[in-house]
């Protein structure tokens, strides 16, 4: 017989609470079990499941691309290729995601050099200045 959890013990195995193994029902990430017992029981492999769809998230896939991805493994002609693309189009988002946290913060380097005398008041405060100006500060 296989082995089957309940989901407090899928939820410990696969590292996550109870409200995650839900959450991922509700979102059809993973199949809510037929109940025929008064209790829900899980192939082991739905553990395999969830720990893949929090590495899916770890590497910055929404829960939608990684039921996507989940998708693609069903289809019979999917190829590594579609995989690829999947990645490819990742690594495009986090390197523009990098770049805009990159200008965000040599903009506020920029803001904290206004900042010459810290004990002058809040409301005299050049770092506020920046926020409110449009065209900048400290120039």
């Amino acid at each position: 017989m296989k082995e089957k959890f309940t989901i407090g013990k899928l939820a410990h195995e696969a590292g996550v609470n109870v409200e995650t193994v839900r959450f991922y029902e509700r979102k059809g990430l993973i199949q809510q079990p037929v109940n025929g017992t008064g209790f829900r029981t899980y192939p082991k492999s739905a553990a395999q499941r969830i720990r893949f769809i929090k590495r899916g998230q770890e590497l910055g896939f929404s829960l939608k691309e990684i039921k996507d991805i989940l998708a693609l493994q069903l289809r019979d002609k999917a190829k590594c290729s579609d995989m690829l693309l999947k990645t490819e189009a990742k690594i495009s988002e986090i390197e523009k995601k990098i770049k805009d946290l990159e200008r965000m913060k040599d903009s506020l380097s920029q803001f904290a050099q206004c900042c010459e005398d810290k004990d002058i008041p809040l409301s005299e405060c050049p770092v506020l200045e920046c926020f409110i100006e449009l065209g900048g500060c400290c120039s």
